[in-house]
Order: C-alpha cells, then structure tokens, then sequence
C-alpha cells in the first residue's frame, strides 16, 4: 500500500496564523471550491481527481494517498499548475496544514493494530548468505536463481513479489544440491556440519540422526520436535537401502532440508489468540538478523532467543551496535542504499557511453564509483553518526583513483576505500555528489536536469512526479550549422509546452541545481561552451544557486528527507509496504531522529523497537 501522511505539520507551516480563526471542514471546501473545482471534476478530471466526491472528512480519510499527494502538491505550488490563478501562501498553508492533521490523527487516534508480515521466501540475497553461514561455504549458491523484482517500499525482500514457481523448485534443488557438495570437500566446512561418522558403537542410522538434530534447527532458525526430524531420516534411509554410501545418502537427506518450506522461506509462530503480542524469541531473532545482516541469525542471537531475553528492549538495544560494527552489515548497507538510490541499476540497465565516457569502465574507479554510496552508509551506521550527512557532509569515501576522477587534492590514499575529509570547495560531499548518483539520473551520452529532478524528488523527498503524459514532444537536439544550445536552453524551450511546464517546474529546477557535475560526476562550468547555469527556482519563489545551496534546501525540508528514508528502512525491515497505520510509527520515529540529532542508530533502535517489527496481532486483530 503507497505510504501516507508524509508530511508533519511542523514541516507545512502553522496552519494558524497569531490571531487567525480555527479552520474547518467548511474553510477547506471554500478553498477546493476557488482553486481546485474549475479543474478536478466530473469524468475529465486530471487523474481522475474529481473533489465533487468528497462531501466530507471521511471520504478524504478514506481516499488518504490521493490527498497526501495533493498536499505535497499544493504546498510546493506545482498545484495549480502554470498559467492558473495562484493560491496566496497563507491560504496553502491553512489548508495543507489542516488537512495533514486531520488525515493523521483520524489514524493514529484509533490506535493502529499493526499489520501481520506475510509469510515469505528468503530473496535470492538472503539465500546466497544464508547458505553461506549455514555451511561455512563463501560460494554464491544463488547464482542460477532468478532475480526478485522489487515490490512493498520499493526493496526486492517484499513479501508481495517473493512467491515461488517451478522454475524456483528446480533451481533450488540444484543449488542445495551444489552447495552441499562443495561443503563436504572443504574441510572447515565440513567440520561444522558432519559432525558424525558411523563407527565402533554407532550405526549409520545414529550418526545420520546426530547430524541431522544439529543441522536442521540451524536450518529452520528455531528449536524443532524429533517428529520434525523423521522425514529427513526417511530420507538418509532411503538413499541407504538404494547401497549409497553413508556420506552420499546423508548429503541427499540434507538437500532435502534445504529445499524445504522452513528453511526457504520467513516462516513465523502463529498467534492464535485475540491479543496483540511479542513475537516469538526465535522468530524476533531472525527479523533482527535478516534486517541487517540479510542472513541468519548467529550463536549470540539464537542464545538470547534461548535465554527468553531478547524480546527485552535493552538487550535488543544493546546487539544493535554489536550487529552494525560487524562485516555482515555491509550487505545490509549494499542492499539498501543500492535500491533505495536506485544505483544498483549502475552496470544493469544504465551505463555510460563507452566512447564518450571510457574511464568508467576501468576496473578499479567503476568499483570505486559503486561502493561509494555504500561504504558511506555503512560508516554512517558503525560510528553512530548523523544522517544529516546523507544531505551534506565534509568527508566521503574515496580510493585513489576517485579521487583523482573528482579532482581533490590528491593524498596517499591507496586502493582500498578510504574515510577521507573533504577540503574547503570540493563541491563534495552528501549522496547529491556521488558519482553513481550523478551517472544512474543521467543517460548514457549526456545529463539530465530532468532525470536528477526526478530521482531526488522520489529517493530522496518521497514525492514523485506523476508520469509524463502521452505524446511528450522530444527534446530538440543541437544540429550541425547552428548555435550550439545548453541543455538547460533546449529544456525551456520544451518547457513552453503548457503540458510540459506543470511538472517540469517541480522537477526541472533541482536538476539545474546539479548541471555542473557532468555524466560521471566530473566538475565542470560549461555546457556547450557556454557557462553553465545552475540557477533553479522552485515552486513557492525559493531559488537557489548550484549543489551547495540546493543542499542547504534540502536540509530545510529535512522532515520530509526523514519521513522518506524511515519509511523506506521501515518496509525493508518488515519485508513488506507499509500501511496507514506504520505511518503513524514513521511519524514517531521522525521525532526521536530530530532529538537525537538524527543518528544513524536512533533510526534503527526505534524501527527495532516499533511494534510493527516487535508485536504480532492475532487473527482477530483488523490493521488499517
């Protein structure tokens, strides 16, 4: 379900101005009446947004998303569009205000059940990590499974993309099958989980059964019942009657266990009852674990769920540093900011022109240019630092060679990535100026003011544009003989398009803000040998001067920034797309990040800590 109430009324302004009279239900009518009626009714209504339908606060309660977007719209200006009569500030502000807390508290009032996480299959990820501590394996077991499409927040661990076909039964039957194989001939693999051979005193039948009593919980990441253990010592058997050897008959049973439902997929207690309560200790520790280490649990999590102490929220406070210093949580950090960036399509779907931009395919700087992103969020997460960086920071991530690509004083860095300060005028500094950010909201041959718009209003803002509308003229392309255009020239000429100038007024002036970082990231100050204008203006009258002061925009709507990466981590935690009601806990959340000068810790301890991820509603329990 899309996420709504994103904004907070402290980021939307006071909706009461000293003195003014409270504003109602009537107020907002007369508003939608003046600005909105003229446009958004009957059958023709653009989106088929027809405010006639709403004769009062629980329509607008009901259709939620759809009037969340209208704030966004109306507060920025983009809405009414171009050309229409604009809506005097104050009169925005009284009524996005209003209509914020009423769409706000008519949910979090009721007191909002959290909604059950679907059952799901590990993601082709977690499989490959999962097989990896499991057999103390370091193979990619999932490199024949097919890739997972993106789905709940926008993460590739959603529950409503992770179903199963044939195609995964087989492909999941050939890698246990690989990946045991590989195990039983390395030796520190094997000593973790052959632990029994039959010999003087023990049948086959008796080692088989000690293997398997160790290996299948660990499998299924919980304790199991003997009966649990019976199929797959059918299995052993089985394979034993047909004369394979012991080694051989006990692999198939294994591959058996690896192919099962609770080992592939997040399987989780039941509650049977009528009340909300904790999740299961065992099932808790492999949330934990697969939120951010996207792997099982390890000795000192499965320990604590034996202990019965890890539901205590001071024992959960204190693994959540343990889990971020560790290697594992660089996964974490990879999977994450990658979609949620969207920079794991660097290499996929886009990639620089070869003869125009040749240096991105060496080796050394296009991983450089990838893990950059990545290892600054990761740094972000082990020292407990602010997430105020992600917007603007003095000290990035860099190797050598990228630094060299960036043009910065060059130091003794070495090859390997490096925590390095930036100096006074790097035009460095935040994900806004990393080179795969700047490269993936471009195309191949050129930027484009239009695509880093777009992308920093979805990644980071949370407030897409909608899509273009059909038969979009193209933009006009410089031809031989005459004057060289900017691009920034060619775009106000597409931008005279009435059509076109709606949402290019939203979208266009960010991406101005970034036009001197070229396709790789590269600092330039002409385009088409003329000087490079990086003026934008945005809906509302704020204007603004190159990526420096774009990104002091930014830190001014920092609730919105925070609203959007809390619901993002949020639905990546739980593996599923949040509901109205997780948006009251992203609201909660947002306020403890702004007392804590947003640290990276705060923001996981308090996704941890939410009920969304801690508590399970019984059957009886309706979620919003």
């Amino acid at each position: 379900m899309i996420p709504i109430l994103r904004l907070q009324a402290a980021f939307l302004g006071s909706c009461l101005a000293a003195g003014a009279q409270p504003y109602s239900l009537p107020d907002a009518q007369a508003f939608l009446k003046t600005h909105c009626l003229l446009c958004h009714r009957g059958k023709a209504a653009p989106g088929g947004f027809d405010v006639t339908r709403y004769s009062g606060l629980p329509g607008m309660v009901a259709d939620a998303p759809r009037w969340n977007s209208a704030i966004v719209r109306i507060r920025e200006g983009s809405m009414p569009p171009p050309g229409a009569r604009a809506i005097p500030q104050d009169e925005r502000e009284r009524f996005t205000g209003w209509l914020s807390r009423e769409l706000k508290s008519a949910v979090c009032s009721s007191n909002p059940v959290p909604a059950p996480v679907p059952i799901r299959r590990l993601n082709r990820d977690e499989y490959a990590a999962t097989i990896r501590d499991l057999l103390n394996v370091h193979v990619n077991a999932a490199h024949a499974l097919p890739v997972d499409g993106a789905g709940g927040e926008g993460f590739d661990n959603a529950a409503e993309t992770l179903t199963i076909s044939p195609i995964h039964a087989e492909k999941y039957l050939d890698a246990a099958k690989e990946a045991l194989q590989y195990a039983a001939s390395e030796p520190k693999s094997r000593e973790l989980f052959l632990i029994a051979q039959p010999g003087p005193g023990k049948t086959p039948d008796q080692a088989a059964e000690e293997v398997l009593a160790s290996f299948v919980p660990r499998a299924f990441r919980r304790p199991v019942r003997p009966a649990e253990l019976a199929p797959y010592l059918a299995l052993f058997r089985m394979a034993a009657k047909r004369g394979e050897p012991y080694e051989d008959a006990l692999l198939f049973a294994l591959q058996g266990v690896l192919v099962s439902p609770r080992f592939l997929f997040h399987v989780e207690a039941a509650n049977n009852t009528a009340q909300l309560r904790p999740l299961d200790s065992y099932d808790l520790a492999s949330r934990l674990s697969y939120f951010l280490w996207g792997s099982m649990p390890d000795k000192v999590l499965t320990d604590l769920a034996s202990a019965g102490t890890l539901n205590d929220p001071a024992v959960l406070h204190a693994q959540i540093p343990r889990m971020l210093k560790d290697v594992k949580a660089t996964e974490f950090a990879q999977r994450f900011v990658e979609q949620w960036l969207g920079t794991r399509e660097l290499g996929r779907d886009i990639q620089p022109d070869a003869k125009l931009f040749p240096q991105y395919y060496e080796a050394e700087l296009q991983s450089a240019i990838r893990y950059e992103p990545i290892l600054f969020f990761q740094e972000l997460l082990a020292n407990n630092l602010s997430l105020l960086n992600l917007i603007d920071s003095k000290f990035t991530i860099l190797t050598n060679k990228l630094q060299r690509h960036y043009g910065l004083p060059k130091t003794d860095i070495g090859q390997q990535p490096k925590r390095v300060e930036l100096p006074e005028n790097s035009h460095r500094g935040g994900v806004l100026s990393m080179a795969a950010v700047l490269a993936v909201s471009s195309y191949p041959q050129r930027t484009s003011p239009v695509l880093r718009g777009k992308w920093a209003l979805d990644a980071l803002l949370g407030t897409p544009p909608p899509p273009p509308p059909p038969n979009v003229p193209v933009l006009a392309e410089n031809h031989a003989g005459e004057p060289a255009r900017t691009l920034r020239q060619r775009l106000t000429e597409h931008r005279r398009d009435p059509v076109c100038a709606s949402c290019h007024s939203r979208i266009d002036p960010i991406g101005f803000g970034l036009e001197n970082y070229d396709v790789l990231g590269r600092w330039r100050t002409e385009d088409a040998g003329q000087p490079i204008d990086s003026h934008g203006e945005l809906p509302g009258g704020i204007q603004f001067e190159g990526p420096e002061q774009l990104k002091a925009v930014l830190l001014s709507k920092k609730d919105l920034f925070f609203h959007n990466l809390t619901a993002k981590m949020l639905g990546y935690a739980l593996g599923r797309g949040l509901t109205p009601g997780d948006q009251c806990v992203v609201d909660g959340i947002v306020e403890k990040l702004a007392q804590n000068d947003y640290s990276a810790h705060t923001l996981v301890e308090e996704i941890v800590l939410s009920a969304p991820f801690r508590m399970q509603p019984g059957p009886s329990n309706p979620s919003p």
